[in-house]
């Protein structure tokens, strides 16, 4: 699969690189940084969601410096796993090249959840669930990804 010395290169992909895909390169890079190179990108470019770093920041993971980017800049980059955090980007997932082994986790989008809160904390607390829904599954990593979970 991967020498030891190379950490696994694993992609999160979803529709915006907005939430999602954000949240779970965060974890990623914060729990498992000693064995994971993370990355995030999204089939269209739709900015770094503010309640999503909001969110983060709660639970102790800055992600304020990420920015939201389009799959066609990591062109050329080999991925040990493509992770498709959300149905659309599961479905519209290009073909990637090489030995990526690709794995659909679905999460509910936060951004669509919170459209109907009455207030901001309503909101708020449907992207608090899908971060740590998010969290458990990074938590799982990189063990999982070999069972295709």
């Amino acid at each position: 699969m991967q020498s030891a010395s190379r950490k696994t290169r694993v992609l999160f992909l979803c529709t915006g690189n907005s939430c999602r895909s954000q949240m779970a390169e965060g974890w990623a890079r914060h729990l498992k940084g000693s064995l994971l190179e993370p990355y995030s990108a999204g089939i269209e470019v739709h900015g770094l969601n503010p309640n999503a770093v909001k969110v983060m920041a709660e639970a102790g993971v800055d992600i304020s410096g990420h920015r939201s980017k389009h799959l066609d800049e990591l062109q050329g980059m080999e991925f040990d796993y493509v992770v498709t955090v959300c149905d659309r980007a599961n479905e519209t997932c290009p073909f990637f090249p090489g030995r990526a082994k690709r794995i659909h986790k679905g999460f509910d989008d936060p951004p669509m959840l919170a459209r109907e809160a009455k207030t901001e904390e309503e909101a708020l607390g449907h992207y608090r669930r899908v971060r740590d829904e998010i969290r458990a599954f990074v938590e799982s990593l990189p063990e999982s990804l070999s069972k295709g979970s």
